[in-house]
């Protein structure tokens, strides 16, 4: 592993009018209404609401939404449990759709296009961490696709997927491989691209061994892709019955964390924990798991805090202990591109509108 590892460039330049159609020019008009699901209140469920979009401007793209992924990070925030919402909110961030307008300046995309939108829809633009391909990092604050104040207009809310369309920025639009299966490539825009980034970071490399720690959403797509770079992978779980399921996956080995034996037996064996579990846990157990100058990097962010860090387990072997964010556009596109070059695909359940609330319910209870 190499750390540090620097992520791809911010976006190259624009192509010129002439290597890409001019996009129609939107309609003038007032903003458009559209069909929603969402929450009215932190105890409200998802409910059918009227969003209303704005109209695409110069350098906008509207998209028709066909697809956008369940995230456990939606429920935390519509229910307040990370910080306090405005409501109504429409919570959803890993959308992918067609282009069906597009602003008069836009020279990215054209209408038809296969694209999608992550967990950013605006940042500074300025600061060093956005000048770097870094917008999640962005020093004045990005600007979440749901549930962010919008400095450039006039602070308003911005409202997220579970819609049947979306206007964004093309600095932050993803161009979708057509190869892709868009149900499947969804959870890349929040859940992959959350552990590829320190994957990617910690420069993960053939033959190192990289440990899960949870076979939900984040989890599965952490192994497939750990295992795409060429990674040996150790699942931990708690569950039982997710063994098999991680063996399918192609972890090289899976370890219960409920079985002291196992986990003893897997001490000093990981190079990077990538952590994807959204509850409170303890530490210690995986930071044992950890070789010298190893790292573990939590990725799933419980509402509270979390118990103590044993400090003298990360001396004993300067293990290095943190976490990260959402990646970048340059990032997350580069995820697309490789995703789209190994051929491998998310595991997903196609759930209804209408049966939002329940599907809801089956993922916080795991």
């Amino acid at each position: 592993m190499t750390l540090g590892r620097p992520v791809p460039p911010p976006l190259g330049a624009k192509p010129t009018p002439q290597d890409l159609p001019r996009a129609r020019r939107p309609a003038a008009g007032a903003a458009a209404s559209v069909r929603a699901y969402g929450a009215t209140s932190p105890t409200s469920g998802l409910v059918p609401l009227e969003l209303q979009r704005r109209q695409p401007g110069p350098h906008d793209v509207e998209i028709s939404i066909a697809f956008c992924g369940l995230c456990h990070s939606d429920v935390h925030t519509v229910r307040g449990e990370w910080r306090g919402q405005q409501y109504p909110l429409v919570p959803g961030h890993e959308i992918v759709g067609r282009v069906t307008r597009s602003g008069e300046d836009v020279t990215m995309f054209s209408a038809g296009d296969l694209v999608g939108v992550g967990c950013l829809v605006d940042s500074c633009r300025n600061c060093e961490s956005c000048s770097e391909g870094l917008e999640q990092y962005c020093e004045n604050g990005p600007v979440a696709t749901y549930g962010a104040a919008d400095p450039r207009r006039g602070g308003e809310v911005t409202q997220g997927g579970y819609a049947t369309s979306i206007v964004v920025d093309e600095k932050y639009v993803l161009r979708m491989p057509e190869s892709l299966d868009p149900a499947e490539a969804a959870p890349l825009l929040c859940a992959g691209i959350t552990v590829f980034s320190p994957m990617q970071y910690f420069g993960v490399e053939e033959s190192d061994a990289v440990g899960v720690v949870g076979l939900g959403g984040l989890g599965h797509l952490a192994v497939k892709i750990a295992k795409a770079l060429g990674a040996v992978v150790t699942v931990f779980t708690s569950s039982p019955d997710k063994v098999e399921a991680a063996h399918r996956l192609g972890a090289d080995r899976v370890v219960l964390s409920t079985d002291a034996g196992a986990m003893a037996a897997a001490r000093h064996s990981i190079d990077l924990v990538i952590d994807t579990v959204s509850a409170r846990h303890e530490l210690g157990p995986l930071l044992r798991t950890i070789r010298r100058d190893g790292a573990l990097i939590q990725v799933g962010m419980p509402p509270g805090d979390m118990p103590p860090v044993p400090v003298g387990l990360l001396a004993s072997r300067r293990i290095a202990y943190g976490s990260s964010m959402t990646g970048g556009i340059a990032q997350t596109q580069e995820l697309l591109d490789f995703w789209a070059a190994h051929d491998i695909a998310a595991e997903v359940e196609l759930v209804a509108a209408d049966k939002l609330n329940e599907a809801w319910d089956r993922m916080v209870a795991g």
